[in-house]
């Protein structure tokens, strides 16, 4: 069957991205005013994990269970992980040809160097050709890349590209680019069993009971993908710990501050990462704040800039601003 001509596909996305506008817009600044400060890193981590998997897997036993499923169901549920698995495996290779990627002594030394300092196996060291950007990618068969664009090795100073190194190094410690994998796999999976479960409520004899679940299942769908957001923009305030840790507080907020002033002064560049089809892995994602920082007094100022909620709760990356204040907060 292909989705794409379903009308009843159509609806059903529409609705979930109204949900989500909705959420992003009203609900989750507004709990997030509430929570934020009154937990750690760690213990927001492991909460916004606990009440994904439990929202999860209470939706999926209903369903189920409720549906009485036939193999059909659990098929989908296998097709796709294993599409997902399929695509992990094969997007380095990809990634690698998309953007040329080319192995650097001079940048493996420096990675060595941070792999040292966080005790972990280093991985492969490659510059990229595009504008300022770094990323960490790779898996158990390609081995594990740091990539790290020839204009940010350019615009960085030493301590500013370990930073960012450190960052990039931590992801892969962290597990992250698998973390998310999977967890980005349980909205999928509830949606399509909920609509599913709305298709197949017209040749069934609870049409009407079938087709409320699906509905709730759709909706629940994009709640999840909204706490699976929160999720990733928590992971990079983890992996931003690493780079304070192999550089310190100022060299992590330099290089920050320094990647934000150069796609604020150069739109069209920023239209070309925000476009581009591996933009999740970038250590900067492009949610606004307006601002130019070239000093310590410019940095201090970017802080306290104000940035679009909807964007902030629909990205996977936390706004510079917030990242800057979070590594103020640090104490090691």
């Amino acid at each position: 069957m292909f989705l794409i001509f379903d009308p009843l596909y159509w609806v059903l996305a529409m609705l979930g991205y109204l949900i989500m506008f909705a959420l992003a817009s009203i609900v989750a600044p507004r709990v997030a005013g509430r929570v934020s400060g009154k937990f750690s890193l760690y213990t927001s981590m492991s909460l916004l994990l606990i009440l994904i998997l439990a929202m999860s897997a209470s939706i999926i036993y209903l369903i189920l269970e409720f549906a009485e499923m036939t193999v059909n169901f659990y098929a989908l549920i296998i097709f796709l992980l294993a599409i997902n698995i399929l695509i992990y495996l094969v997007s380095p290779y990809i990634i690698n040809m998309s953007y040329g990627a080319k192995r650097s002594e001079e940048l493996q030394r420096l990675v060595d160097e941070v792999s040292a300092i966080l005790s972990v196996k280093a991985p492969k060291a490659v510059v990229v050709h595009s504008p300022p950007n770094a990323f960490a990618y790779g898996n158990f068969l390609t081995g594990k890349f740091v990539a790290v664009s020839d204009a940010l090795i350019n615009m960085l100073s030493r301590d500013e590209l370990m930073a960012v190194i450190g960052h990039e190094i931590g992801h892969h410690k962290h597990k992250d680019n698998l973390f998310m994998l999977l967890l980005g796999l349980l909205p999928s999976i509830i949606f399509y069993l909920g609509y599913m479960l709305i298709r197949s409520s017209s040749d069934e004899r609870r049409g009407s009971q079938l087709a409320i679940v699906g509905i709730a299942a759709v909706i629940i769908s994009f709640v999840i993908q909204i706490l699976v957001l929160a999720f990733s923009r928590l992971r990079e305030y983890f992996a931003d710990t690493e780079g304070v840790f192999v550089a310190g507080k100022d060299a992590m907020q330099r290089s920050l501050a320094k990647i934000h002033y150069f796609y604020y002064r150069y739109p069209s560049v920023k239209a070309e990462i925000a476009e581009s089809r591996f933009r999740t892995l970038f250590i900067y994602a492009l949610v606004n704040a307006v601002a130019e920082p070239l000093t310590r007094a410019d940095i201090e100022r970017l802080k306290k800039e104000k940035v679009s909620p909807i964007q902030e709760f629909l990205s996977t990356h936390p706004p510079i601003p917030k990242r800057l204040a979070f590594i103020d907060s640090l104490r090691f």
